[in-house]
């Protein structure tokens, strides 16, 4: 009996620990989503309840106040939690989240892909890089016009600070953020309870903000001021850029943490601040120019500015990582070229390094802070972007909830319909901000459909033509089976993006160099509509004849192919592998614009310039250089 009952005692002690283990683990993620997925929406109080009171156009009365006051807690109430936290949240592809993401998931569901589907895709994703410069700009340039506030001689330095941090910013991203990025949690929660105890201290300056909490104020303020209402929701919607992130980041941390985060800590954080402000303005109007700095003691006030500094730098980096994920992902699904990838972690497999993607939106950004010189200016260009990607992502999620959740079109269309409809009412109340500067996330999104677009249409009209021209793999197994050609020793791997056909790099070989390997492998690999493929199915091997087999490899769009590693695998299905006895035929292709053939002309340069910017095939699939055959070929397009 006593050792049964210490048995029993060690079986609870050691399934107590897995569940404080798992508590640890889970309170980790939770603390780590604070400082990557609510870095933006975290920072949103330095400027959006100033711009949407500045928006009113003259000295705001009490009632002004607390309908702007409604307007940005509910619009957090409605947009970010409703939206994302309950429904999106769930509509994970795999676990991962983001706009490609749920559009793969919309193609699985649909059982097949849609030119609608992707079009979906595409402009929300381009509109996603809008949003990505804009928020470095705005964030560090508000953080930084805080100095202003705490001391008047710092004026004429606020630009080249800015400057000097974004620029030390993408500099240092080469180096790899993890070390860094596990600060960024800690540091977070530190600013949403300063931004809590900032907030408590000032509604007391006001009591009656707390009537703020009650929509009706909100509904009320619209309506009383017809367009101007309409005009101050526009600025209203600085409060929930970001919001984004929350469905973006899932796969890092899962959904459960980053509702505990927004539940828990950020939002009543954000509520309470704006309450705050609220009192702050009413009580003081004359600090609505810089109403959240002001809410600062004078002795803390320049401590606190240099913390926001920081709290900015985390929101940035939280928009650079998002930016090299959405890339990476567009590179696999076929969007994009693909572009150089270096890992800056060996245990984070998300922590990634995109050379030219960094100094594209390095330069993008400082152009927009030149440009713009005041984060109040800026502010005007912020948000056109970010509605555009969530009206995107609601179109999709209807797919989703209809087929995938299997609810049905008619329920689907209910439960989404309201907040598309609160979508495009922001969305119109954005567009008003077009001519002070709305339209260059318009035109940075529009470049991104382009380019995209190009790439799509490019890669299918070569892949359409070199299937056209081919020879079918079997027939010319079965041809080869008769042929004097010479037999040489060890075996050739030709790279294709269709198995199914004759490789033009095989058929320039045997041209040009009468020969054939004892052993051909016609390699291809595929990118799935998943983030990640289980091992079991990441390998099809099937064989055409005895010299001739087929090789197909499949990765999730989330995964970096490394061919070596895998063809080791490739063992276990009958495949002998031996690096040193393996050569791989890799076809080199070139263009030449033509306006008689495929594409328009212009479309045919953009189309060349993406293939020259692409990363080197052999790079890409981590093959040895030693063992790579380049044949090259010209196409016209």
């Amino acid at each position: 009996m006593t050792t049964g009952a210490s048995g029993t005692h060690g079986a609870s002690a050691a399934q107590s620990s897995a569940v404080r283990g798992e508590r640890h683990g889970f309170w980790t993620l939770t603390i780590g989503s604070v400082g990557v997925v609510y870095g933006d929406i975290g920072t949103s109080p330095l400027y959006a309840m100033r711009e949407s009171l500045l928006h009113i156009g003259h000295a705001p009365s009490v009632e002004e106040v607390i309908g702007v006051t409604s307007l940005l807690i509910w619009a957090l109430i409605v947009v970010v939690t409703f939206k994302y936290v309950l429904i999106l949240l769930r509509a994970d592809n795999h676990g991962e989240g983001g706009t490609l993401s749920l559009m793969a998931l919309a193609q699985e569901a649909m059982g097949r892909s849609t030119w609608a589907l992707l079009a979906l895709g595409v402009v929300g994703a381009s509109l996603f890089y809008g949003d990505a410069v804009i928020t470095p700009a705005v964030s560090v340039l508000s953080s930084a016009e805080g100095l202003k506030v705490a001391s008047p001689i710092f004026g004429p330095y606020v630009l080249p600070i800015t400057i000097a941090i974004i620029v030390a910013l993408y500099t240092v991203q080469s180096f790899g953020t993890g070390r860094v990025a596990a600060l960024f949690g800690p540091v977070m929660v530190i600013w949403f309870l300063a931004l809590t105890a900032l907030g408590v201290i000032h509604i007391f300056d006001a009591p009656t903000v707390l009537r703020a909490l009650n929509p009706y104020h909100a509904l009320l303020f619209l309506f009383a001021h017809g367009f101007l209402g309409f005009v101050v929701l526009g600025a209203t919607f600085l409060a929930v850029t970001g919001a984004e992130a929350l469905y973006a980041d899932m796969g890092h941390f899962g959904p459960g943490p980053i509702r505990t985060a927004w539940l828990g800590l950020v939002l009543p954080s954000l509520v309470i601040n704006y309450l705050g402000q609220a009192g702050l303005a009413i009580s003081h109007p004359e600090a609505i120019e810089n109403l959240f700095f002001l809410m600062v003691p004078d002795w803390m006030r320049l401590p606190f500015v240099l913390f926001s500094c920081v709290a900015t730098v985390v929101a940035s980096q939280a928009n650079i990582s998002g930016a090299y994920s959405l890339t990476r992902q567009a590179m696999q699904l076929g969007l994009l070229p693909h572009l150089e990838v270096q890992h800056t972690s060996e245990t984070q497999h998300g922590q990634i390094y995109m050379p030219k993607v960094n100094w594209l939106m390095l330069a993008c950004v400082l152009f927009l802070v030149i440009t713009f010189q005041t984060s109040g200016r800026l502010a005007a260009a912020y948000g056109i972007a970010v509605i555009g990607t969530m009206i995107m992502s609601s179109v999709l999620a209807i797919v989703v909830i209809a087929k995938t959740w299997k609810l049905g079109w008619p329920l689907a269309i209910l439960i989404m319909t309201p907040l598309i409809i609160t979508d495009a009412t922001f969305l119109s109340a954005n567009l008003l901000k077009i001519k002070d500067g709305g339209y260059i996330p318009l035109m940075l999104g529009a470049l991104g459909v382009v380019v995209m677009w190009t790439w799509i249409r490019g890669t299918r009209f070569v892949e359409g033509r070199i299937e056209r021209e081919s020879i079918p793999i079997k027939e010319f197994a079965k041809s080869m089976s008769t042929s004097s050609a010479t037999r040489v020793k060890g075996t050739a791997m030709y790279l294709t993006s269709s198995p199914q056909i004759t490789p033009p790099a095989l058929l320039h070989n045997l041209k040009h160099n009468k020969v054939l390997h004892e052993r051909n492998v016609i390699l291809t690999v595929h990118t799935m509509n998943q983030p990640t493929v289980p091992q079991e199915d990441r390998i099809r091997l099937d064989r055409v004849s005895e010299d001739f087999a087929t090789l197909e490899i499949h990765y999730g769009f989330m995964e970096d192919p490394n061919l070596p590693r895998v063809l080791a695998q490739a063992r276990e299905h009958g495949l002998p592998f031996d690096m040193m006895k393996t050569s791989f035929f890799v076809g080199r292709r070139s263009f030449r614009a033509s306006a008689s053939v495929g594409m328009p002309l212009w479309q045919d340069h953009v189309f060349i310039f993406l293939v020259r910017q692409s990363y080197d095939a052999t790079e890409y699939f981590r093959i040895p250089a030693g063992r790579v055959v380049e044949l090259g070929n010209q196409m016209v397009v």
